[in-house]
């Protein structure tokens, strides 16, 4: 039968052998004429001496070009399989020889008589510079081992194994890191084996990127992962927590505190969040991303804690309510789904993630990443409820929290990782760290870092968000499973659970983006979407003076308003953190949306006037005769430590602004905060009080309940306190005196299909 063939240089090789070698490929295809010549066996038996004779293991089904591009094995002395008396080569299934003057011999025993029939090409080898030793490889013509990672049909827990049994320990190694967008590249990808790359808050590929802009940056970084020896994909992950929030042009939802306020005929609203989960599935998938960051199911159990707006409630019960997000996220589960096990539909669903386990909401004085002190049975009726729930819905991933359980940080509680969650609530999915939660180990950050691979890895954490300093990650895991540090069966466990969640995923089908989805970021049905988030997330705090003489809702038509505050007209400050950068930003020009003072001039007949002065003076206010004055005030953007606040007052002008207009006029202030603030010293002056939270990119849902188009029907998620000397204080706590309880809030009736008049005639309900 003839051959022809191909001449190529394989570089790679170079890596792990010598410096100045280079490998020469010649692919064998069937169907030409090629000239022969027999090799004998004795040729072979005369380079026993040769110091170059080796022989490499190779992955079970991989071509011998496959092969040569990584060359991550140890090589071993050829003399290990030979036999001279036998006059015999053997090798063990899955190695090659590698002979430096005749090429590469099949992983196969090889007899005298074999050898005889082994077909060289006769071929014209180039001089190269610098006295680079040339390498003739052969691939000897064999039938392609059946590769059952590769194949769909076959069950999860076969690919999951064969494929584990093909990958060497740096592969699996690879695969439990998770990189920056900032260092991350194709040779990057291909050289490490990384597993996954995550944008932080505000990395970006490039500012206001488009979809596909981001899809042609992540196929890069995925097609490096392709091209090595097992074609592993890798997966992308982002903070969506309340829409694709680092992306231009994207939804914003309501932050989770506001979904928490949200009601549906005086009851909780989770088929709404499962909406919205599923709108941030699209949104996310539409730039070429499969995996996102949320939900946050931490219980706040103190708003001095700087991510408290990420929590939906103080109660447990709406925590685990709300977990309905997952199912909009990830996909309606099977019925007879195993538990613990993870699930996503499809190309249109992502990966969520339930954070940060556990306890993360109870720390001593709201203090981000603290220590939470509570017993046992505190820690399973408060922090852990959710995560049953989330781990009955599905959900592929667990991301552990910076925090301490009693003084023992949980990056390093094997007890609660290992023990718990995985072994007592069978869940199946990965457990990835905060961003750089291996360093936070200890204090200061990264002083021992070894002790802290070693520390994390054996409590239980399969993934590691490093996210830059991935060498001495990946060096340090190395250094102490090859000296039984570590056990392989971690390890092990690690990778398979990090594949179980790709295989669910369809990774492996369909590892490349494609711009199908691209229509969807920002659609026109995702923003009313939020807007009617918004709109059910408005939580009335008071409504007029006395019951005769409520405000709410206001009239369109009138001659003059005033619009008063910092977060009138402030698209960034109505998103907060987590909006296009990690602390957010300021101002209208960053992603595209609608301001409550947009919203408001939307609203109001074409015959009103509305005036907008950001810190109008008291005189100012008299001397114009306006109707009334909206002021939108509250705090400005922030996430995490930075949000951390043992006074929680009102961001200046504020204050100043709601004494400037409230004392001189009828006033209604709209607090856009991710907290319960100080307000009670105000709240005399006030004629209508509307917790807005942070509202997202929709501020035209603001404006549709202020005048009538729809009713206010939110509940405070949480206790609404006097002062902060108060705190913690939450519901069901001795010696509970709240300003507003939990639960609280007014309601209005819609007053869309009536004329312009009096709307005081057109509800019932009133501050009291």
């Amino acid at each position: 039968m003839g051959f022809t063939t191909h001449l190529g240089i394989c570089t790679s090789v170079a890596a792990e052998l010598h410096a100045t070698r280079i490998g020469l490929m010649l692919a064998w295809e069937l169907g030409c004429r090629a000239i022969e010549r027999e090799v004998d066996v004795q040729i072979v038996l005369n380079l026993l001496d040769d110091e170059d004779v080796t022989v490499h293991h190779m992955g079970m089904g991989c071509s011998i070009e496959q092969e040569l591009m990584v060359f991550e094995s140890p090589l071993v002395k050829f003399t290990s399989f030979l036999d001279v008396e036998a006059r015999r080569i053997s090798f063990p299934k899955g190695f090659i020889l590698l002979l430096p003057k005749f090429g590469i011999l099949s992983a196969k025993n090889l007899s005298p008589s074999d050898l005889k029939k082994i077909r060289m090409a006769r071929t014209r080898i180039p001089v190269l510079p610098m006295g680079l030793v040339l390498w003739c490889c052969l691939n000897i013509p064999a039938k392609s081992e059946y590769m059952k990672y590769k194949d769909p049909n076959q069950l999860i827990p076969v690919r999951i194994q064969d494929l584990l049994d093909r990958m060497t320990l740096e592969e699996k190694i690879g695969q439990m890191v998770q990189i920056d967008l900032r260092v991350a590249s194709a040779e990057v990808m291909k050289m490490y084996f990384i597993g996954s790359i995550l944008s932080g808050g505000g990395h970006v590929p490039a500012p206001q990127a488009s979809a596909e802009a981001w899809i042609d940056v992540i196929n890069d970084f995925q097609r490096g992962c392709l091209s090595t020896r097992l074609g592993i994909p890798m997966i992308y992950g982002i903070d969506s927590v309340h829409g694709n929030g680092n992306v231009y042009k994207a939804t914003i939802f309501p932050h989770n505190i506001g979904l928490g306020a949200t009601r549906h005929v005086d009851a909780l609203d989770p088929e709404l969040v499962k909406k919205i989960g599923a709108a941030t599935a699209l949104e996310t998938r539409a730039t070429g991303i499969p995996y996102v960051f949320s939900p946050c199911i931490a219980v706040c159990r103190d708003p001095r804690w700087g991510r408290c707006y990420e929590s939906y409630s103080e109660d447990p019960q709406i925590v685990q309510d709300m977990t309905e997000i997952i199912l909009g996220l990830q996909g309606d589960i099977p019925t007879h789904s195993t538990k613990g096990v993870p699930f996503v539909a499809g190309k249109k669903k992502v990966v969520a993630c339930a954070k940060h386990y556990v306890g993360d909401g109870g720390t001593t004085k709201g203090m981000n990443e603290n220590n939470t002190v509570i017993d046992w049975q505190g820690l399973l009726s408060i922090h852990m409820p959710a995560y049953y729930t989330s781990i009955m819905k599905g959900v592929s991933t667990v991301m552990v929290s910076y925090s301490s359980w009693n003084g023992i940080k949980m990056h390093t509680n094997r007890e609660l990782i290992t023990g718990f969650l995985k072994n007592t609530l069978g869940f199946k999915g990965f457990v990835i760290t905060d961003w750089e939660g291996l360093d936070r180990i200890t204090t200061p950050p990264h002083a021992n870092y070894s002790y802290s691979i070693q520390a994390g890895i054996h409590a239980g954490i399969d993934m590691v968000m490093v996210p830059y300093n991935y060498k001495e990650f990946i060096d340090g895991l190395t250094f102490y499973v090859r000296n039984n540090m570590i056990p392989m069966s971690r390890i092990d466990d690690a990778v398979a659970r990090i594949l179980r969640v790709k295989f669910v995923m369809g990774l492996f089908e369909n590892p490349l983006a494609d711009n199908s989805l691209a229509d969807q970021l920002g659609s026109q049905e995702h923003r009313e979407l939020a807007r009617e988030a918004v709109r059910k997330s408005l939580v009335l705090l008071k409504n007029g003076q006395s019951e005769d003489q409520p405000l709410l809702p206001l009239p369109k038509k009138t001659s003059k308003i005033l619009v008063a505050g910092s977060h009138a007209d402030n698209l960034g400050y109505q998103c907060g953190g987590w909006t296009i950068e990690w602390q957010g930003f300021s101002g209208n020009n960053r992603t595209v949306g609608t301001t409550i003072l947009s919203a408001i001039k939307n609203t109001v007949a074409s015959s009103t006037d509305v005036i907008y002065k950001e810190n109008p003076e008291a005189e100012f206010v008299k001397s114009n005769d306006f109707s009334y004055a909206i002021v939108v005030v509250g705090e400005h953007p922030y996430a995490e430590t930075e949000g951390d606040s043992l006074n929680l007052t009102i961001a200046e002008p504020g204050p100043t602004t709601i004494r400037n207009v409230c004392g001189a006029i009828k006033c209604i202030v709209i607090l856009i905060s991710g907290r319960p603030v100080v307000i009670q010293p105000y709240l005399a002056s006030i004629d209508a009080l509307v917790a807005a939270w942070l509202p997202g990119t929709e501020g035209q849902g603001v404006a549709d309940v202020l005048f009538g188009d729809h009713g206010f029907t939110g509940k405070l998620p949480r206790t609404w306190f006097k002062t902060v000397n108060q705190l913690p204080m939450n519901i069901g706590d001795p010696h509970y005196d709240p300003l507003f309880p939990f639960g609280f809030g007014l309601t209005t009736e819609p007053t869309k299909r009536l004329s312009y008049g009096n709307p005081f005639l057109r509800f019932s309900p009133f501050f009291n």
